[in-house]
This record gives C-alpha cells, structure tokens and sequence, in this order.
C-alpha cells in the first residue's frame, strides 16, 4: 500500500538558470507523481511537495543529484490520503513557478547569498542549543515570531512576540516603524515554521541594529520532532497546505479560539470571501453553518 508523505525543503544558493530549473523540476513531479508548490529563483530553491513515499524517496535522490542541491536538508512528516491514481489530496495541483524571491519578503535586494547559504544571517540554533541559551540567559532571550500572525492564533513559542503581519511583504515595515527597538539589545530568536522565513528575517533584522539574533535552525517542525510538546512551544503548527495544522504528541494544548463562538479550536478555515487569503480560527461547528468572513470582508452591520 503508498504511503501518503510530505516533504518540507528549501535552500538557498545561486542559480544562474531559475528557467531551467523550474522546467526540469516540473518534469521531474509530473513524472512521480507528485503534487505541492515549488518556488525558484536566482537566490534558491523552495518547496513543499506530497506524494506515496517511494516517489518522494526518488523525487530526494533525483533532486540531490544537482550539484547546487546537494546539501538540501529535507523535512518528512506524514500526509493525510492518497487518490485512487497515488496523488496527494493535501495539494491540489501542482504548481512550480519562478520568482524574485523563493519566500516573499519584498526585498530582493537585501538579501545577500552564496555557495553556503544565506550571507550575514542570524546564528543557527539547534533545538537543543535553544535550550541551553533560555537555561543560561533566562527571560532575557525574546522569542520572534516570523510567521503570520493568524499562524500564531493556534500555536506559538511560550511569550513570544507576535508582529502583527498578514503577510511577509509587511514585515520590512514593521521593522522599520521602530515597533521592536527596545529589542535591539536582546538575545532574539526568530523562528517560523521550516527555517526559510528567518533566513530572511533574522538578516533583515540585523541589518537594522538588531545586535544579537539567532534563528531556529529547521524551524518548529525540527522543534517539534525533538521535544513535542514538553519544552517550549505551546499548540498546534499550522501548515500551508489541506492539513491547515499537525500536532506534536496527544496532548497538545488548544490555544485558538474560535472567531464566532469562542470555543477552543484548532480548525482553521478561509475567509467567507473567495478574494481573500486570511485564514480565520473556526470551530467545525461553526465552520459546517455559514462560514465567518475577516474583518476586512464582513458584511456591514444593519
């Protein structure tokens, strides 16, 4: 019987052919079968793919083989169903694509990268060494959410500081609006779900004053693998794809709350309005009546 699988990679590193590239990694999942987003661009490679698992272990080798992608760390964890054809149901297509950017920040230009990876970013920490900092520094070390700030509503760092962004494009500008100066002294540890979102941002933040920043190296998904949920973080881990969230053990807390009842809840739901990417917290109750809309797109009062 397939094995319903999900992979989680990206790294980054010069490509003087993202065209290229994108063909033949389009090539390469059309011919295994597999479904999910893959970004390029001319800084790296981005991905999150599904797929039975012998076409994954393929899809791993095949995309190791490029000299460039040697080094990509890739991350496992289980999907939820196979179609009777062996394609993913927690994607719905497939979608490779070229861009400026393999994670949008909206700030190209900024970011700076070789052979190694990204060039002036934040001190990678292992979950372990996470640790060790929090045990030697205490409530000095400050806990930066990178992520959107819907993703937190289910699932965050235990006091963190939650920027209030939409989008990833907003970040650049919360930076700058002086929100986090009084930070700028601290030990700062930003994290997101896989670790590209704070390759970025830990450099950004560096770049402006920030003296002492680290990120946490494979993201909450690494985290989560090595402590589930007796260390440090609380909830659920929402994910960009059919699942919306995975847990970490069977006790995981419920942090969310739902938008139009107030239950606890993990279940995550898009806006009423199609246009719209917010993604709101819903109980599956309130979910299965009319679905609630964001606050940018709820029906004027009566």
């Amino acid at each position: 019987m397939a094995i319903p699988k999900i992979l989680l990679y990206y790294v980054f590193t010069p490509l003087a052919d993202p065209d290229a590239v994108r063909l033949w990694q389009r090539d390469l999942c059309e011919s295994l079968g597999i479904r999910g987003r893959i970004l390029i661009s001319g800084q790296g490679l981005n991905g999150t793919i599904g797929g039975d698992l012998a076409a994954l272990k393929r899809y791993v080798r095949k995309t190791r083989d490029y000299p460039a992608f040697t080094r990509i760390e890739f991350k496992w964890s289980n999907g939820s169903a196979l179609d009777p054809a062996g394609l993913s149901l927690d994607f719905p297509r497939l979608v490779v694509k070229v861009r400026d950017e393999i994670v949008s920040f909206g700030a190209p230009g900024e970011l700076r990268v070789d052979s190694d990876g990204v060039v002036g970013g934040g001190e990678k920490l292992s979950p372990a060494e996470l640790h060790s900092l929090v045990a030697e520094r205490g409530d000095d070390v400050v806990f930066f959410d990178g992520r959107n700030a819907f993703e937190a509503e289910i699932g965050r760092f235990r006091n963190a500081v939650v920027p209030g962004v939409a989008n990833t494009r907003e970040f650049v500008a919360e930076l700058d609006s002086g929100r986090y100066d009084h930070l700028k002294g601290k030990p700062v540890v930003t994290y997101c779900t896989g670790g590209i979102r704070c390759e970025v941002l830990s450099g950004l933040m560096k770049d402006r004053g920030f003296t002492e920043v680290y990120q946490l190296d494979g993201g909450v998904v690494r985290y989560g693998e090595a402590f589930g949920d007796d260390g440090l973080w609380d909830g659920s881990l929402y994910v960009f794809d059919q699942r919306m969230s995975v847990d970490f053990s069977d006790h995981t807390a419920v942090l969310g709350h739902c938008q139009a009842c107030g239950e606890p809840t993990k279940n995550m739901l898009n806006c009423r309005d199609v246009s719209c990417r917010e993604q709101l917290v819903v109980c599956p109750a309130c979910a299965g009546r009319d679905g609630p809309a964001c606050a940018g797109h709820a029906a004027p009062p009566r």
